[in-house]
């Protein structure tokens, strides 16, 4: 076994890994944020390389950083298989989505005023949302499901999503609203 390769996972697993997020990458309408709820099925229940806790520290810790948000990948991997699977995760998130970006920008500059272009953009904007939503109940579930402190959990999603669609809040004020209402143990 190469020194570089993590103990728990073979050279196929890694293989697969990266194979996983490649075909993710793909389907990253929105950012890699939207792929969240399959990145945890395949790593977290599928093939138990990490735990909820971990999946969800792994982005709440690259989410906090400074940079790009496309970090938890990175975080994700490291977590699963060191810097073999940092590589991996991100490889396979970055190559066919920047691939792919490029061309479809160039091929839609061209054709920015047609039919199927305007209709594509538009469509876009609920699927991204859909899949947005379904990251954020991902990453709440854990605390909403398991812990008794999950009405508390609940209150402060309902407020936040709330002062974001009514006032022109800075979502600065909620992540700081939520540390308090965590440090506080109320949520």
């Amino acid at each position: 076994m190469s020194a570089l390769v993590h103990p728990a996972l073979s050279s196929a697993d890694l293989l697969g890994l990266f194979g996983h997020f490649l075909v993710l990458s793909l389907l990253a309408i929105g950012g890699a944020i939207t792929t969240a709820p399959d990145m945890h099925r395949y790593v977290v229940a599928e093939h138990h390389w990490i735990s909820d806790a971990q999946f969800s520290a792994s982005i709440a810790i690259a989410q906090a950083a400074p940079g790009p948000n496309v970090l938890f990948v990175a975080v994700i991997g490291w977590n699963v298989a060191g810097p073999i699977g940092a590589l991996a995760t991100m490889a396979g998130t970055m190559l066919p989505s920047t691939a792919l970006t490029l061309i479809a920008t160039r091929w839609g500059q061209r054709r920015r005023d047609t039919r199927f272009v305007r209709a594509f953009k538009t469509g876009l904007t609920p699927l991204t949302i859909g899949l947005l939503v379904a990251t954020g109940w991902l990453l709440a579930r854990p605390y909403v499901d398991f812990d008794p402190r999950g009405i508390g959990a609940i209150a402060l999603i309902v407020v936040s999503i709330v002062l974001m669609l009514r006032t022109r809040i800075s979502p600065m004020w909620l992540v700081a609203l939520g540390a308090v209402v965590g440090a506080l143990g109320w949520a």
